[in-house]
């Protein structure tokens, strides 16, 4: 919820910020309110790799709250722009952190015959914290709604003092009688947890045993693999998503909907979190390349439908009062098609494609590649506009998912129903020579990201 929140706050926030006379704020620095955290989200996730292996899972956690607090209550109590672009700095960091933690968490503590099914249900909470912040919004001016978010991480703090660390790290630094208490707490007192906890040692003492170098991340047998990963990340991000995260009420606004800007936010921000749950139910029943097929088809004709609207606006004498329900319905079917497919799926194909000896090494590149698109995308997304206004804008987004439809067609490969042995054997051409479990990060995104 922290990390939705943080994401969608500048959407109704520099609306209000921009004409307060509470604080000066420009364009050119809304733009920057608006990609600094992302950018900061990239250090955070290179960072956390480190700090979950050297303090452990549940404790980088467990600071996030503190820092995730001063950083919200500078943006509340801001007098000059600059306390909140480093109030945006320091959230962006705990999102960071948290985006490589929460996930490495859930992976290494829930159980594997049902990792898959809970796999999407993160981005749905992530998604709960988007559509509070909207809601919010429509009644909480800028300085207000970073209260809000500062209350937060108050409840987040004392709900992980209840939680232990993973078994796994327990493990991991010889601590085996901490690791099959905690892996009791998680699995209940009455549970047999033997065999599991077996399970995690050997698993343990095979990572141990297996030397990697960095240099192996970019062999020519582990490349088809990473570029599959890199360029589904690539098309999530440029199809415009957290454009329209960041800035719907800019975009809104823009538009001339007839319906009113900020409860816009809130339907788009409602279709968001229900349509995570379609995805949740198609996901095993249809497969990964025929919903990031069919994604990249519904996002293309909205955008292209949405630009077209832009185009007759602000280009022709044509009147389009009568079609004012058209962005927000676009809009709408939009992150319908995101979510079904080009949200989670990539994240999702992550722990499956990438092959067990690299997946963490791999998995930290991706991620941080992820983050760096999400910024250059809201840090652009201003200037693209004003360079080549909200059509061009919507359409460049269009023909971006266009060619993201045959990169899907052409090189993903269809992973539904394969073993980890398969999916590995098939992309790196040859039979691997051990069984691995899936990597703590596997099935879970971070999020919003997309949100």
């Amino acid at each position: 919820m922290i990390i939705g929140f943080s994401s969608a706050y500048t959407s109704p926030a520099l609306a209000s910020m921009l004409n307060s006379t509470d604080i000066n704020v420009t364009e050119e620095e809304a733009s920057w309110i608006g990609s600094l955290m992302p950018l900061a989200a990239l250090v955070g996730g290179v960072a956390g790799g480190a700090l979950i292996d050297y303090i452990g899972r549940q404790r980088t956690i467990l600071l996030l709250a503190p820092p995730f607090f001063v950083g919200w209550m500078l943006i509340a109590t801001a007098t000059v722009v600059h306390m909140v672009l480093a109030g945006r700095v320091i959230c962006g960091l705990c999102v960071g952190v948290g985006s490589l933690a929460f996930p490495v968490y859930l992976g290494e503590a829930i159980q594997p015959e049902v990792r898959g099914t809970l796999g999407l249900f993160p981005t749905a909470i992530g998604n709960i914290g988007i559509l509070v912040c909207y809601v919010a919004g429509k009644y909480l001016n800028w300085y207000q709604l970073a209260y809000l978010g500062a209350a937060l991480p108050i409840p987040f703090f004392i709900l992980t003092l209840l939680i232990p660390e993973t078994p796994r790290w327990y493990i991991s630094r010889n601590r085996n009688e901490r690791a099959r208490k905690a892996l009791q707490w998680l699995r209940g007192k009455n549970t047999q947890i033997d065999n599991e906890i077996r399970e995690i040692a050997l698993s343990d003492a095979e990572v141990k045993s297996d030397d990697f170098s960095m240099r192996e991340l970019f062999s020519i047998k582990y490349m088809r693999s990473i570029l599959i990963c890199l360029g589904l990340m690539t098309f999530q991000q440029l199809s415009g998503i957290n454009a329209v995260i960041f800035y719907t009420v800019k975009i809104f606004k823009l538009s001339g909907s007839s319906v009113d800007e900020n409860l816009s936010t809130i339907i788009v921000g409602f279709v968001n979190f229900a349509s995570t749950f379609v995805a949740t139910a198609l996901i095993d029943l249809a497969g990964r390349k025929v919903l990031l097929i069919i994604s990249s088809v519904i996002m293309t004709i909205m955008l292209t439908i949405l630009g077209s609207y832009f185009y007759v606006k602000y280009n022709t004498e044509i009147d389009v009062a009568s079609l004012g329900w058209l962005p927000l319905t676009c809009i709408m079917i939009y992150l319908l098609g995101f979510s079904l497919a080009f949200g989670p799926i990539p994240w999702l194909m992550m722990g499956e494609i990438l092959p067990a000896k690299i997946r963490g090494g791999a998995a930290s590149l991706v991620t941080a590649f992820n983050w760096l698109c999400t910024f250059t995308v809201t840090k652009t997304f201003h200037n693209i506009l004003e360079g080549i206004g909200p059509a061009g804008t919507f359409w460049l987004f269009g023909s971006i998912c266009f060619i993201g439809l045959f990169f899907v067609a052409i090189f993903v490969p269809e992973t539904r129903g394969k073993s980890l042995e398969q999916i590995e054997n098939k992309l790196t051409g040859r039979a691997s020579t051990r069984t691995r479990r899936l990597s703590s990060i596997a099935n879970i995104k971070p999020l919003p990201s997309g949100c």
